[in-house]
């Protein structure tokens, strides 16, 4: 059984789709971290109601998107070092478990199609330089397939609902490149291949591995960037 895919739901309604406008800006840093929302501002933008708009930011909030204080109003989150490290690791421990499910409940088909995912990341330039290892959003997202393919649906709603956008926004914000471009693509491959051989204790320990070392990547490039601002 394939599972509903909860970045790609047809937009319907004018929320819908002020919903994900916002969503892509905020995303894309079209709508700056940190920024304050101005509901006055936006609904002239969008070109919607006030309480239109107030049920898209409703949304964006359970997305993680934005935030609400008392007295404060609304604002983008901002992307903070500490928060990309712990995002990290509750991915660390919610991916592992969904790769281990993956391996248990991923059909045949959904594991050729991800073998195919692969192939076209391979003949991406920026990936065969070793310098990056840009993936789009959704269906070409090698982690994302991987969460839909644990077929439980906690789990999807957790990482491909509520963290996958705000995820995407550390990502585009803090940079793509990466000298793990190459050995990150190889992860990939490694994993795969423990889910068709439906190994999960294997597939699990892979996917940790592979997003811990994501993780002490991005350590070491701060603390590089922190020693040589105070150099």
């Amino acid at each position: 059984m394939l599972m509903n895919n909860p970045t790609k739901q047809q937009a319907i309604t004018t929320t819908d789709k002020i919903f994900e406008q916002m969503q892509s800006a905020i995303v894309e840093g079209d709508i700056p971290a940190g920024s304050k929302i101005s509901e006055p501002e936006l609904s002239k933008k969008y070109q919607v109601s006030r309480s239109t708009l107030r049920e898209a930011l409703n949304r964006l909030e359970k997305c993680h998107l934005i935030e609400r204080k008392a007295n404060v109003g609304s604002r983008v989150v901002e992307c903070t070092i500490q928060g990309l490290l712990e995002i990290y690791i509750v991915r660390e421990a919610l991916e592992g478990m969904a790769c281990r499910q993956a391996a248990q409940n991923m059909t045949d088909d959904e594991i050729q199609q991800m073998k195919a995912i692969l192939e076209q990341h391979a003949q991406a330039k920026d990936l065969q330089d070793g310098v990056a290892y840009y993936q789009e959003e959704g269906d070409l997202d090698f982690h994302y397939k991987v969460i839909l393919g644990s077929h439980n649906n906690e789990l999807i709603n957790i990482l491909c609902g509520q963290l996958y956008h705000l995820v995407r926004m550390y990502r585009c914000q803090f940079g793509m490149n990466s000298p793990r471009a190459t050995r990150a693509f190889d992860e990939h491959s490694r994993i795969i291949e423990a889910i068709a051989d439906r190994d999960g204790e294997l597939a699990e320990m892979l996917m940790r591995r592979h997003i811990a070392a994501s993780r002490k990547n991005i350590e070491n490039k701060i603390a590089l960037k922190q020693q040589k601002e105070q150099a």
